[in-house]
């Protein structure tokens, strides 16, 4: 049976340790040191701006071989997918049809040659037995017209002659451009007429090469206007690059050459024409190309890692950053575009600001966190596996309670 005064006293001494031990506990609560975070120090820079454009490559210069007299191909003088030079003969054509009409033409003219000498020594005769008033003055005035009459038909007969000598020299085909010439489309023996519709070849110089690329007109008009040239200086030549169809980066840069001056009323976009050299003929005509345009430079932007940048109920690029104090604020970003894997952002941020690139379900607007600065070498890749665990970090793990 239990003294009542003992179970008293025990009762006493149970609510006095309670009472030394509240202390501890709180105390322990209250070392406990913030959630770590990783964050990320934003310094404002001048960063480049581009644009991204679709495009196709086009031969900078393109000829299509046709004849220009009908006749039966007999010869092909050039190896399909090679390189021809402008004045080399591609093709010949059976030329003896030209041949009799050039010896036809040769003898027309000779045959008014003589015609001719003969009325000029006419002529000549006339005028001397009309000083003596031999002759009339009509038979003179007769000569006279003879002769000038045999002179045109020399004349016409030469003419003749050029042209059926020009028909026979078209009986070879020539390049008319260098560069590279395709497949051949007819064989020897077939029949070619003058201007057919389809080429016999088709000769492309590319080397260098056009692209030729599309931009929206609200784009366009947005340049126009000046809206961006408030927050954006454009400055020095417009070099352009190149990511062919791979993904791979083309090792040229181009130039912009020329925009058409006219909006396509069906897709509402304009056309412009941009250089390359293309000396490894790598660019073929047709291929699919993007080009990264620049568009100025922006200055005192900030690029921010994607992952520190969500939205707010507005739709509002936001992010948040760690103060001097370490309480968490949220802040409403502009952005210009996407750079990489970084945000280029004009607007909302102060340089030597802290954002929370991992660790945001440990953070909320108005709380305190611990910040851990992302290591440069792992910038824009995660951080490793040290900054985003912290309990991989004896410094900053949290302690256990004694």
């Amino acid at each position: 049976m239990l003294n009542f005064p003992s179970l008293t006293r025990l009762t006493l001494l149970l609510t006095l340790l309670a009472i030394s031990a509240a202390p501890t506990l709180a105390q322990q609560q209250g070392d406990r040191p913030p959630p770590a975070v990783i964050v990320v120090t934003a310094h404002a820079q001048d960063v480049g701006l581009t644009t991204t454009l679709p495009g196709r490559v086009v031969a900078s210069a393109e000829a299509e071989v046709r004849p220009q007299v009908a006749g039966i191909i007999t010869e092909r003088l050039f190896d399909e997918g090679g390189q021809v030079k402008a004045g080399e003969v591609l093709y010949r054509i059976d030329a003896a049809t030209y041949d009799a009409a050039v010896a036809q033409a040769e003898a027309a003219v000779a045959q008014a040659r003589a015609q001719s000498k003969a009325t000029d020594r006419e002529a000549e005769r006339l005028q001397t037995l009309s000083t003596r008033n031999i002759v009339s003055e009509q038979a003179l005035d007769s000569a006279i017209a003879a002769r000038d009459s045999a002179a045109a038909s020399l004349q016409a007969a030469q003419a003749q002659l050029k042209a059926a000598q020009i028909e026979l020299d078209r009986t070879e085909i020539r390049a008319r451009l260098s560069g590279e010439i395709g497949r051949s489309m007819v064989s020897p023996g077939a029949l070619v007429t003058a201007s057919q519709q389809q080429p016999l070849a088709v000769i492309r110089n590319i080397d260098p090469v056009y692209v030729d690329v599309t931009q929206s007109a609200a784009e366009l008009l947005d340049w126009r206007r000046g809206h961006m040239a408030a927050r954006i200086e454009a400055e020095g030549p417009r070099e352009v690059t190149l990511t062919l169809a791979d993904g791979s980066d083309f090792d040229q840069t181009g130039k912009l050459t020329a925009a058409e001056p006219v909006v396509d009323p069906l897709t509402g976009v304009v056309v412009l024409r941009m250089e390359f050299a293309n000396p490894d003929k790598l660019l073929l005509p047709g291929m699919y190309v993007q080009v990264e345009m620049p568009n100025g430079i922006a200055k005192g932007a900030f690029l921010v890692p994607q992952e520190g940048v969500s939205r707010n109920r507005r739709g509002q690029p936001t992010a948040l950053v760690v103060k001097s104090d370490g309480v968490v604020e949220q802040r409403v970003l502009t952005v210009l575009q996407d750079q990489g894997q970084n945000w280029v952002v004009a607007g909302g941020l102060e340089d030597g600001d802290r954002i929370i690139v991992e660790g945001l379900q440990k953070a909320a607007p108005g709380a305190t966190v611990t910040p851990q600065e992302r290591e440069a070498a792992t910038a824009g890749q995660g951080g490793n596996q040290s900054a985003a665990d912290p309990s991989a970090n004896p410094d900053t793990a949290e302690k256990p309670a004694e």
